[in-house]
């Protein structure tokens, strides 16, 4: 990912505003493939995505595949337009005695991104309990109807600081796909660029995304299934059943094999890379029209 010196004719709060819708929008393209991956990663036995998509159909129904939207939305709303506010202003600060280097980025981009994780953790809680619902028996689901009614009810039942499990490997994840993302992305855009096939257009940011996906997708994947564990798990015998993301990752390992540690590879990694490309077209459509017609 690369982020331009912000410009005078779009002020900084419209720009994070459309950041985040942005976001929203690509959010509505890629929520089946969401769901997917936390069912995988949940599974505990091995599964294949043909066999969860075949299960939901069959058992939920296909609009079952856009449960947790509005959780989906709300993780958008609130760790992607942070994250994009913290980063401006952090890059701004950092661009007082010139152009900050590579490095510089990357460490603004793991800052940023750990800040956004951290606000957009209680959605990203809703998020896997509502995409994860339909596998459990009825008795054992929680129905929650919306994002709203999660956060609610999960205060209400659990304690506010529910709200908040799993942030410490969401954090962590945040600051491993921020890196990733950074390098891999800047690294493949300007290689492809090096080849003479490519100029600077959608098709140059798709591939770049779709490379940049794959490394991301592989070096993230361990903390995300961690994450997920952690935010669905139950308490057993008043005991949660993790202890912490360690614990997840080496009972992952003992019990299902250290591969498993990638369960959901494919959907998370067709997810990341169109996801990426979608909110950049939503992001210069808006920020052109915005331009256009109040600028």
């Amino acid at each position: 990912m690369t982020t331009k010196t912000p410009e005078l004719s779009v002020p900084n709060a419209i720009k994070f505003l459309i950041g985040g819708t942005s976001g929203m929008m690509a959010t509505c393209f890629v929520q089946p493939l969401d769901l997917i991956k936390n069912r995988m990663q949940l599974s505990g036995t091995k599964t294949s995505t043909m066999s969860i998509v075949s299960s939901i159909a069959k058992n939920e129904g296909i609009l079952a595949m856009y449960s947790g939207l509005s959780a989906g939305l709300m993780r958008q709303a609130t760790y992607t337009t942070t994250r994009l506010g913290i980063y401006t202003w952090l890059f701004e600060i950092a661009s007082k005695d010139g152009q900050p280097n590579f490095f510089t980025k990357a460490a603004l981009g793991m800052a940023a991104g750990s800040v956004g994780a951290f606000v957009g953790t209680p959605a990203e809680v809703a998020l896997i309990r509502m995409t994860a619902d339909g596998r459990l028996p009825i008795s054992e689901r929680r129905m929650y109807k919306n994002v709203f009614d999660a956060l609610f009810r999960i205060i209400k039942e659990e304690g506010v600081l529910t709200l908040w499990r799993g942030a410490i490997p969401t954090m962590g994840r945040a600051m491993v796909v921020n890196a990733a993302q950074l390098a891999s992305y800047s690294q493949a855009k300007q290689a492809l660029i090096d080849t003479g096939y490519f100029q600077e257009n959608i098709m140059l940011h798709f591939v770049s995304s779709m490379i940049s996906g794959l490394v991301t997708t592989a070096a993230s994947m361990p903390v995300d299934i961690a994450k997920t564990r952690i935010q669905n798990m139950k308490m057993i015998d008043g005991k949660p059943e993790y202890k912490g993301a360690i614990d997840v990752l080496g009972k992952v390992i003992k019990n299902e094999g250290i591969f498993s540690l990638w369960k959901g590879f494919f959907p998370y990694y067709a997810r990341l890379g169109p996801h990426t490309v979608l909110t950049f077209i939503f992001l210069e459509q808006m920020t052109s029209s915005y331009k256009q017609y109040y600028s």
